[in-house]
């Protein structure tokens, strides 16, 4: 019997992908990547059990996830269109990772997975898995079978008893992790009508938001965080208790119209609340420390890094190359930004490094100032010498 392994979410489109390879005589091996997923890995098994998995991998890589994606990520600064940092993207290419790992242990001939044919799911996968498995055949049910719609869906899951979480009422595409909740389909398909508050997820809308400004305070050490308001923590816990406190705050819900890789314009909703707190922080602690050239430079990698990483080439040399640009910036910045949140917005409260290029004591209108403004005249006049010309006489 053929062999192929299939990326499982737990979610209706891999529970009815899973029967629909059964029933087209593959023996099917379940692939579990838990990323800081919705689902316990209990609920996984007992998914892929029952819709006739011959066995079931279930791995906990939300630490390998989150040092070696998120971080690097986080460093390059990474935001795709200004909206979206990337938190299914940053997981495909380690689904990628594993799935090629799993297949070969098993013998298997076959991947699959349970992305459509409009989405960027398909291309990641497909791309960062054909890099490193070429040999290995790639099964698509969603751009081949007769379900159309999601509402085709749940007909076929309930036909054949299969469990999941979607109905008419909640139809929305979730795909969760560490880094961030996706949100797509249903009513957020049309970009006229108002988000409904049962597409919120993990954040608080506006209006149920605490009335009193929160403070955190993020200490860094060569770009990587490492206390959390004064207290130690590792990067995972970091991001885990920071999910929880701009969650209730109403930090980190972005709507974007965004630019599909196949060229398809989507309206996608993020929730991401402790990496816009992250990033924030990072970006300000940058600020104090690099000079001007590089940090403009910076935003044009940074850029670059989000498109790449968007498209499904983690595993491209371009990439390679940008992370290593990042990684060489990472000795100067180290400090703390204490940040306020309040109903969904992130003020700046306060900042300290010991590596700063801000100096006070030049910056400074006051007493005490160490700046020579008769300097200023000779500046202006070299600063205008390209663009200042003089008729002859």
């Amino acid at each position: 019997m053929k062999k192929v392994v299939l990326a499982y979410s737990g979610g209706l489109d891999t529970t009815c992908c899973l029967r629909w390879l059964r029933d087209r005589g593959f023996e099917v091996i379940c692939f579990s990547a838990d990323l800081g997923s919705e689902f316990s890995p209990e609920d996984i098994r007992t998914r892929a059990g029952q819709g006739g998995a011959v066995n079931t991998y279930v791995m906990d890589l939300k630490k390998e996830f989150a040092q070696e994606y998120v971080l690097p990520s986080l460093s390059a600064g990474a935001v795709y269109q200004g909206k979206y940092l990337l938190s299914t993207a940053l997981g495909r290419p380690l689904i990628a990772k594993y799935l090629t790992e799993i297949a070969r242990k098993e013998g298997a001939g076959y991947l699959a997975h349970g992305c459509t044919g409009k989405g960027n799911d398909q291309v990641r996968i497909e791309v960062n898995a054909h890099l490193l498995a070429p040999e290995l055949k790639i099964i698509a049910p969603l751009r081949e079978w007769e379900l159309t719609s999601r509402e085709a869906e749940i007909e076929y899951a309930k036909k054949h008893g299969l469990t999941h979480d979607a109905s008419a009422e909640k139809i929305y595409s979730i795909d969760q992790n560490l880094w961030g909740i996706s949100v797509e389909g249903g009513i957020l398909e049309d970009p006229g009508q108002d988000v409904p508050l049962n597409s919120y997820y993990q954040v608080n809308p506006p209006e149920k938001t605490p009335d009193t400004l929160q403070d955190v305070e993020i200490s860094f050490e060569e770009g990587v965080p490492v206390r959390l308001n004064g207290q130690p923590i590792s990067f995972i816990g970091c991001v885990q208790e920071l999910n929880e406190i701009g969650a209730r705050h109403g930090i980190g819900r972005t709507d974007l119209i965004e630019d599909r890789v196949v060229g398809i314009k989507s309206r996608e909703i993020y929730e991401a609340p402790a990496a816009w707190i992250l990033h924030t922080a990072l970006r300000e602690l940058e600020h104090m420390t690099l000079d001007r050239e590089t940090l403009a430079f910076k935003s044009f990698v940074a850029e670059k890094y989000a498109q790449l990483v968007y498209q499904g080439l983690w595993f491209s040399p371009l990439k390679t190359g940008l992370d290593e640009f990042a990684k060489s910036l990472r000795p100067r910045i180290t400090g703390t930004i204490r940040l306020g949140l309040f109903r969904g917005l992130i003020t700046v409260r306060r900042r300290f490094a010991p590596h700063a290029l801000y100096q006070k004591e030049i910056a400074t209108y006051g007493e005490g100032s160490s700046f020579d403004p008769s300097h200023a005249e000779g500046f202006i006049r070299l600063w205008e010498m390209p663009f200042i010309r003089k008729e002859n006489t």
